[in-house]
């Protein structure tokens, strides 16, 4: 089987990742520094794979880490809106630093194949919906610090697309649509709703007023996890060398949407309270997955199935990050 090195492998989509590719079998190597990540998350298949600890930035780390691969799955970088905002230069030195560490470990060492994970963000507010992959990628106010996250990831794609011209055999782009699902970290709405949800019907009972962000007419479209990465493992197979492709769900929900299906599973009655958006947030989001639905791809798992795996997993570890 393939030799397969997973940077950002301790991460939430990381650890499903390397959990997938260690059950169908191949050889994987998972790179991080645990700075967001979890080693721990793996523990019941610790014995299955290599791990290395290290930091993406790190050239030297990196391009060792690279030897005698056969594929490189590219995901370390960093997430979570609120780093956007609060270190946008860490997030830009994350992306661009370790970009280039990939590519010069991957022609160091002759890897043949290249997998990107970049990110919706790339398309900002989108001017079509669903949003196909070959919309302009988009920095609408480069002052603004969210576009710290969108910047990098579209200067990874550009790299992994003119290098991979050069010297790859294979180099393939997947864009992640809003993934969710257990320990995905706090930073996140899912998390973020189901947590304040939690304290409030602490205090107030099962009536409750919900603050949210935006008028909640907002919306997304929420892939699980699971699904997520069976559309990574069919990349991985079928997936053709500099193509880009949209992983997600056609399903449109709205932020109200969303609060009240939480609220449903908590067993509380939620009156929502619009607020502001943050600055640069994106309106609508929903992903044309033709592309990838051609090859064969299929979501299994429902929203509300989805979702009360995730919710009941918070309420019950209690986890805040």
């Amino acid at each position: 089987m393939k030799n397969i090195l997973i940077t950002g492998g301790t991460g939430f989509l990381g650890t499903a990742l390397t959990r997938k590719l260690v059950t169908k079998g191949y050889n994987v190597t998972v790179f991080d520094n645990n700075y967001r990540g979890k080693v721990s998350r793996l523990h019941d298949i610790e014995k299955h794979f290599a791990f290395i600890k290290g930091d993406i930035r790190d050239s030297a780390s990196v391009i060792r880490a690279c030897k005698k691969k056969d594929v490189v799955f590219h995901l370390a970088y960093i997430n979570g809106t609120e780093y956007f905002y609060s270190k946008p230069e860490l997030v830009l030195e994350v992306g661009v630093k370790g970009m280039t560490n990939v590519l010069d470990g991957c022609i160091k060492h002759n890897v043949p194949e290249l997998f990107l994970a970049s990110s919706s963000e790339v398309y900002n507010e989108p001017s079509i919906i669903p949003t196909p992959e070959n919309v302009p990628m988009i920095i609408p106010d480069p002052l603004n610090p969210r576009f710290s996250y969108g910047g990098g990831k579209i200067i990874s794609e550009l790299m992994v697309i003119n290098y991979g011209r050069k010297y790859f055999k294979r180099a393939v782009i997947f864009r992640p649509h809003n993934v969710f699902g257990p320990d995905m970290g706090g930073e996140h709405v899912i998390p973020q709703f189901t947590l304040r949800m939690k304290e409030l019907i602490e205090k107030n009972g099962s009536k409750i007023i919900f603050p949210i962000q935006g008028t909640g007419k907002e919306t997304r479209a929420y892939i699980y996890v699971d699904d997520f990465i069976n559309g990574v493992d069919l990349l991985l197979r079928k997936g053709k060398h500099l193509e880009i492709y949209n992983i997600g769900t056609e399903m449109e929900t709205t932020t109200k949407e969303l609060a009240q299906k939480i609220g449903k599973i908590l067993d509380c009655i939620i009156t929502i309270q619009p607020g502001k958006l943050q600055p640069g947030s994106t309106t609508k989001r929903l992903a044309d997955i033709t592309k990838i639905k051609k090859l064969g791809f299929k979501e299994q798992i429902i929203l509300n199935e989805g979702l009360k795996k995730t919710v009941q997993w918070y309420i019950q570890s209690g986890q805040k990050e």
